[in-house]
């Protein structure tokens, strides 16, 4: 099991945590490809302001039968697991135990960014399935891009977390009430960094009749 000792704790309160090398090479690239390769990669439509638009990625959304997810007004069915991702989830598990947090994950939403300008808007993982306090651990590969977050009340600046190949954020008890994050889209005509696959690793509490 990790110990604490690998983390860097980079926001106290709420807790914003980050493990480099949480799989090791060549795990994590090969993984990378796999899933790039392999996934029935998908691209929505949200509808904003009375109109359909295609999400700016692709995504698929992994998990246990029971793990349906509504997100803008859209249902997300699971599909089964990639044959990679059960050993994947015990391991961000473990991580989770490490920390003192709670680990029963039983889904994954998988986002896919062929480039630099392939990003996703301001917003909260709030939805009800989540329960109150959730906890959510994001395992990243491929190109390096910081996650930008912004306090919801303004109470101090917005920041960037880069978050390299095989690193793993985990967003503790609280962070989706009092912050929102995004994924920008690269600024400039500097290099435009590649592919990167974002899994953000959940706990969905079952539906109630």
């Amino acid at each position: 099991m990790p110990s604490p000792s690998c983390w860097q704790l980079l926001l106290d309160d709420p807790p914003l945590w980050r493990r480099d090398g949480v799989l090791g090479e060549p795990t994590a690239t090969r993984l990378l490809q796999r899933l790039d390769a392999e996934v029935s990669w998908q691209r929505p439509t949200l509808r904003l302001y009375g109109r359909e638009h295609p999400i700016p990625r692709r995504q698929a959304w992994m998990g246990e039968p029971d793990a349906h997810y509504r997100y803008s007004g859209r249902d997300f069915i699971p599909q089964p697991w990639h044959p990679e991702l059960p050993g994947i989830k015990a391991e961000i598990e473990s991580c989770l135990a490490a920390l003192g947090l709670p680990r029963a994950l039983n889904s994954v939403l998988l986002n896919r960014y062929g480039d630099g300008q392939e990003r996703m808007g301001w917003h909260s993982d709030d939805e009800p399935e989540l329960g109150e306090a959730p906890v959510i651990a994001a395992l990243s590969l491929g190109a390096e891009r910081p996650l930008r977050f912004r306090w919801k009340d303004r109470r101090g600046p917005a920041f960037n977390l880069w978050l390299p190949h095989d690193s793993l954020l985990v967003m503790g008890p609280g962070c989706q009430a009092v912050l929102q994050h995004a994924l920008l889209p690269r600024q400039g005509r500097i290099h435009q960094p590649g592919l990167r696959i974002n899994l953000t690793f959940r706990h969905i509490q079952p539906r109630r009749p």
